[in-house]
């Protein structure tokens, strides 16, 4: 807590230096300590996060979701960021409901964050499918796009903490994205599962389907 007060702190100061007067070379600077201050307070938030996700301290709320009807809320927020990367989003839903199990708060961090790495990582001008299925009595989400670097080590690799997958990926980001999102899962009754084949990336979450109401 006292660490986590102290870089706000740190963050804040920053801010304020930042909106002085400086001298070029002093405002280049700040603009380093800014972009690494920020990028070190969101380390620690992903910290504490993944221990409390690996840990199973977070309160779960499981309600009936439906999830088409959420992968298409959260395609429709990232159409800019799509846009911007150069990416066609594919989306393809069953015609009938997928009734799901899971905390519909952390489903959505989840489907945020493969949706923020595909933005990051997938090959400008080329699609991204996005699938809302039921398979096997599972509610199953795909997310696949084509990389845009080399992935040089394994799916079960990209599952660990602070791995991004190629030497090239250094820009922003922990490495604990995949690694939490997969604790969430879990927390859920679920799974969330890689596949890397070449430069092609596919994410893959499996929720227990929600009890069907009798038709009447």
């Amino acid at each position: 807590r006292r660490s986590s007060d102290l870089l706000t702190s740190i963050v804040n100061y920053v801010d304020l230096l930042s909106k002085l007067d400086l001298p070029r070379d002093a405002r280049a600077y700040v603009e380093v300590l800014q972009r690494q201050s920020a990028r070190l307070k969101k380390l620690t938030e992903d910290l504490v996060e993944a221990s409390k996700a690996s840990t199973g301290n977070l309160s779960v709320e499981i309600t009936t979701v439906m999830l088409g009807e959420l992968v298409s809320q959260v395609t429709g927020e990232y159409e800019d960021r799509f846009q911007k990367a150069g990416l066609y989003p594919v989306l393809q839903l069953p015609e009938g409901k997928i009734p799901a199990l899971g905390d519909g708060r952390y489903l959505w961090r989840i489907m945020d964050n493969l949706f923020s790495n595909v933005c990051k990582y997938a090959l400008s001008g080329t699609r991204v499918y996005i699938d809302a299925s039921i398979q096997d009595g599972f509610a199953v989400i795909d997310v696949k796009n084509i990389s845009r670097d080399r992935l040089n080590v394994s799916a079960d690799a990209l599952m660990e903490r602070f791995v991004r997958g190629d030497a090239s990926r250094n820009t922003e980001g922990s490495g604990l994205g995949l690694s939490i999102a997969r604790s969430l899962a879990e927390l859920m009754g679920g799974t969330l599962s890689l596949t890397v084949d070449g430069d092609l990336f596919k994410a893959e979450m499996r929720l227990p389907m929600a009890p069907q109401e009798p038709v009447e």
